[in-house]
């Protein structure tokens, strides 16, 4: 493993998982972007996502499950778990314990990150939380 990735892999899971978003700031460069389903993301916007993530969730906890790199290039396949017992996107505390995985494939340079397109599926979050069930449209 390259100190970049575990430099990466190590940030990930103090600020996602532990909630120390001080770790991924310090890894980040200045004109970081996070792409998503929801459009192009800065620094700020991500902290306010763990911080939520956090709020709503106990025991919020991130695992890598794989972590690979190619030059500039580190993929991350990563799964959170946590019981939802606050807010999150608009749904009261349901006390459900959660699953859900997802992507981030992050490019680098020089020790810092420069941009990640991050991919995982809301729809999961939500099935299970028991909230809704999302079928495929007609």
């Amino acid at each position: 493993m390259s100190t970049m990735l575990a430099n990466v892999a190590a940030a990930w899971v103090r600020a996602w998982g532990d909630g120390e978003t001080a770790a991924f700031q310090e890894i980040v460069a200045d004109d970081y972007v996070r792409h998503s389903k929801s459009g192009a993301e800065g620094l700020e916007d991500v902290i306010k996502q763990i911080e939520a993530s956090h709020e709503a969730f106990s025991d919020f906890n991130v695992e890598i499950r794989h972590a690979v790199e190619d030059n500039e290039l580190i993929a991350i396949h990563w799964q959170s778990t946590g019981t939802h017992t606050g807010t999150f996107m608009g749904v009261p505390p349901t006390g459900r314990t959660v699953n859900v995985s997802g992507a981030a494939f992050i490019k680098h340079r020089d020790g810092k990150i420069l941009e990640e397109h991050t991919v995982w599926d809301p729809r999961e979050l939500l099935s299970a939380m028991k909230i809704v069930h999302l079928g495929a449209g007609k």
